[in-house]
């Protein structure tokens, strides 16, 4: 019995540690200049049902959190966000947020990441340079394989829709079904 107790009881704990360290831009960037790592960024709107789905299920998947944190600095961003932020020499505001209706205005930063829409995925390089984006709503297993594509720099090495589906074909994902 103890040791049916044992298992479960180390299924949920290894099940809650299963999350993504999530941290503001600012402290990404800033984090960046002392341990250079590439930075992932979520952009999500609080109505956002997609974005909600990808939290639970994408993020908190253990082998998407773990892939995560130990190859990015994971930033989760409000694209609807209210309060101004300093970086890239700049400050990035969102000026028309008191004066719409329904749904909030995009924060200047999302706009000028190119992000139109949420859930959006953006990577940034250990400069903090775009990579790519990837728009819509990612399961666990569709994401993984851009986890590893990028954190190994291989996307450098993949120039036509051939190598990108060879590179997929080839992916071993460490998710089971």
């Amino acid at each position: 019995m103890k040791k049916i107790i044992s298992v479960i009881l180390l299924f949920f704990l290894n099940f809650a540690f299963a999350q993504v360290k999530w941290m503001t831009i600012e402290q990404a960037l800033e984090a960046q200049k002392t341990h250079p790592k590439k930075i992932l960024i979520d952009f999500y709107a609080d109505w956002c049902s997609p974005c909600k789905i990808m939290d639970k299920k994408t993020y908190g998947h253990p082998v998407i959190a773990d892939n995560i944190n130990q190859n990015y600095y994971p930033v989760k961003f409000n694209a609807e966000e209210k309060n101004s932020i300093e970086i890239f020499g700049r400050i990035f505001s969102n000026p028309n947020t008191e004066s719409t209706k329904g749904r909030n205005s995009l924060h200047e930063f999302t706009q000028y990441m190119n992000v139109a829409a949420v859930p959006s995925t953006v990577f940034l390089d250990e400069k903090g340079g775009p990579i790519t984006i990837l728009q819509g709503e990612l399961s666990a297993k569709e994401l993984e394989p851009y986890l590893d594509l990028i954190s190994k720099d291989l996307y450098k090495k993949i120039r036509s829709r051939d190598q990108w589906e060879d590179y997929q074909k080839k992916f071993k994902s460490k998710i089971k079904n």
